[in-house]
């Protein structure tokens, strides 16, 4: 099976912009199933970030991101996205990205997803 590989992590000032990208070659369309981005901070649990389903237009985020980051896929490439716009510090974090099957409450879980990529690292600072 093929990894979801991240990409597109760096170093941004408050206030920037960077765009993440995922791999989802390989996964089920089915409208269970999700891509999820999730981020962890040094000494931190993993979190929520964003996730969306494969087989329909829908897509979640957590509160700390909404009106800031913007969770999107491409169906030809096989490819999802996060753009992330106005970083702030507390934003730096590696960054996954998964894919799990579920529903809109257990997407938000780390622990339904168990098919990782190795992580892309963000870093937020002037």
């Amino acid at each position: 099976q093929v990894q979801p590989a991240e990409s597109g992590g760096g170093l941004v000032q408050p206030g920037g912009s960077l765009r993440l990208s995922c791999s989802a070659s390989g996964r089920s369309h089915h409208v269970t199933s999700w891509m999820g981005w999730f981020r962890q901070a040094p000494g931190k649990e993993r979190e929520f970030v964003a996730a969306i389903s494969l087989g329909a237009e829908t897509e979640y985020y957590a509160d700390s991101v909404k009106g800031r980051f913007t969770i999107s896929k491409d169906t030809a490439t096989d490819t999802v996205y996060l753009q992330m716009d106005n970083l702030k510090s507390e934003d730096t974090a590696v960054y996954y990205c998964g894919n799990a099957l579920g529903n809109r409450v257990t997407i938000r879980n780390w622990k339904t997803y168990g098919y990782w990529g190795q992580g892309t690292r963000v870093t937020v600072s002037s």
